[in-house]
């Protein structure tokens, strides 16, 4: 799967918007857990399929180039994968998501206890 040209459709939209293009992309499998594990700084090829629990190389090998194609992730000899300054900005983006989803982990399991707790 490669990436949509602008103008094209995608998967879910035939408008060819630039944030359907995008969804496309980051709801493709694995592609925000590697942005996530590429957070703190680059890993190496190797480090990166550990941190995300040992997926598939290929399929790591096809992600990681449709990341680079898009210039959200770039191969920093001899360190490994990290984000290119638009990769770090689509992180920082991604930040209120991740702090959302704590609060909602939080209120969860509130709520389970309190299921539990009759």
């Amino acid at each position: 799967m490669s990436l949509p040209s602008p103008g094209t459709s995608v998967r879910g939209s035939r408008s060819g918007r630039p944030i359907m293009m995008l969804l496309d992309l980051l709801g493709r499998r694995w592609v925000l857990r590697i942005l996530w594990e590429l957070r703190d700084g680059p890993l190496t090829f190797r480090e990166l399929r550990e941190h995300c629990d040992d997926m598939s190389p290929t399929v790591l090998n096809q992600r990681l180039r449709d990341l680079r194609e898009a210039d959200i992730v770039l191969l920093e000899e001899p360190s490994g994968y990290g984000l290119t300054g638009p990769g770090r900005q689509l992180l920082k983006s991604l930040t209120p998501l991740h702090h959302w989803a704590e609060q909602w982990q939080k209120r969860q399991t509130a709520r389970a206890a309190k299921l539990r707790a009759g």
